[in-house]
């Protein structure tokens, strides 16, 4: 299960080292008569100029994982290519940041349908007993292996990721983009709309305050997509530098919604919990501060790094379905903490906060309060439209993983892209003052209510 490979090599040598390994052979000099069906690791001669020694003991070592019973990740549904782990170590220095990055090429025959490859290398300090990471390493499935290139040196193995197919990754970005023009267009009529309605009629301020956020909301959620749709049509065609700047624009979008949804989060907890009545000077503005600005430091941040560039969405064909400016494959590390992180504890909180307004409702309708203008459908809407509104249809991202969650990927895709629809219908039902109805069926009413119950008792 363990095979290994010491080499002596000078720090004055003047071209790069290859060598070759297998799961059965193990690893050694590369002879140039060899067909290529084993590996190869390409060593740079970076590497062995920076060492301060004049000779260092090169170590390749070849693992086989399933019968030592090491490198296994907890809850890891991915494969290892043949169960293959390869280690590399020159001298006792830890190398990385490397300009000309170390090349692993893993041979295989064609890989199960299905499966995505991934190059990973195991870091210990992932977890509690450590686990795969691609971050420095950039992958590139061929017909007879996969080239990894990574710039330090550690263990490393070929994962297979369950993937879409091609047909199914093709109708996702029709759908996407389908969905990403109709939301553009009812997020224009939403806007119109809540801005008529705050001019046309007399509201309290807490009701015009709730009609700002949702403004800024809807207005986050057009710039995200058509932040989508430019780069879905330029990106692959476009100059470095111009992706660059596209994918910091989409993740900025990104961010400006899960702030947004935040905002609408606490803004419902001050109404429903801190019922007493919070006066903030300019409120609403500095919510725009929030609201706008926030993601600007982040996004500054990654860019500064150099998270933004090309990023290549791979099918289970090793072929390319589409070439997005977002986040590189080298700082996937920025995407798991800004937008995964970020969003779960939004999300963490906003159902936390739902929860406590669906009660609320629910024990005023039990006491009879506001039954006489409340209709039970209109209940129901508002509920749902609150689940909508606080980004519970965005967590459905977290169920998305392979080929076995299309279906959840589809309607995760749909639901998002009529996102805008359902937002404008709620504010249609739940604003819009009726020829019976003095007052709109807005949440300051049912918190006034609440005020009164609460007096009374």
């Amino acid at each position: 299960g363990l095979k290994r490979l010491i080499l002596n090599v000078s720090r004055a040598v003047t071209r790069d080292v290859l060598i070759t390994f297998s799961p059965r052979a193990g690893p050694s000099r590369l002879n140039t008569t060899e067909k290529g069906k084993t590996g190869k690791i390409h060593l740079p001669r970076e590497i062995f100029q920076s060492l301060s020694s004049q000779t260092v003991s090169v170590v390749v070592t070849v693992l086989n994982i399933q019968q030592l019973g090491i490198f296994k990740e907890a809850n890891q549904t991915a494969q290892v290519l043949d169960n293959t782990v390869v280690g590399i170590t020159v001298g006792e220095s830890s190398i990385s940041g490397l300009q000309d990055p170390v090349k692993l090429i893993f041979a295989h025959r064609q890989l199960p349908h299905g499966v995505t490859p991934q190059c990973v290398f195991w870091d210990p300090s992932k977890g509690q007993a450590g686990g795969w990471h691609s971050s420095g390493c950039v992958t590139q499935p061929g017909d007879k292996g996969t080239l990894c290139s990574c710039d330090h040196l550690t263990f490393f193995t070929l994962l297979l990721n369950p993937a879409l197919d091609g047909s199914t990754a093709k109708a996702l970005m029709s759908v996407a983009t389908a969905g990403c023009g109709v939301a553009m267009a009812f997020s224009i009529v939403t806007i119109a709309f809540c801005i008529f309605i705050r001019c046309r009629f007399r509201f309290e301020e807490t009701v015009r305050i709730n009609l700002g956020l949702h403004v800024n909301l809807v207005g986050s959620l057009f710039l995200l997509n058509l932040a989508f749709l430019l780069n879905s049509g330029l990106s692959g065609r476009t100059h470095p530098r111009t992706c660059r700047v596209l994918g910091g624009l989409t993740h900025y979008s990104l961010l400006c919604c899960f702030t947004w949804m935040a905002l609408e989060g606490c803004q419902l907890y001050l109404l429903f919990v801190k019922v007493l009545g919070i006066y903030i000077h300019h409120y609403l503005a500095k919510l725009c501060l929030v609201g706008w600005g926030f993601p600007i430091l982040v996004v500054g941040v990654a860019g500064v790094i150099g998270s933004y560039g090309e990023y290549s969405i791979w099918n289970t064909d090793h072929q390319v379905i589409a070439r997005l400016c977002w986040i590189t494959s080298k700082r996937l590390l920025v995407h798991y903490i800004t937008n995964c992180g970020y969003f779960g504890l939004i999300f963490l909180f906003n159902m936390a906060v739902f929860g406590v307004v669906t009660q609320k409702s629910c024990s005023l309708q039990g006491t009879g309060a506001v039954q006489g203008h409340r209709k039970p459908w209109k209940v129901a809407l508002v509920a749902a439209g609150l689940f909508c509104l606080l980004g519970a249809t965005w967590a459905l991202a977290f169920l998305t993983y392979g080929i076995s969650s299309a279906p959840v990927l589809y309607l995760f895709t749909i639901l998002n892209s009529l996102q805008g629809i359902f937002i404008f219908i709620w504010l249609v039902v739940l604003y819009y003052p009726k020829t019976k109805e003095t007052t709109p069926l807005s949440l300051s009413y049912i918190i006034r209510h609440d005020k009164t119950t609460t007096a009374s008792q």
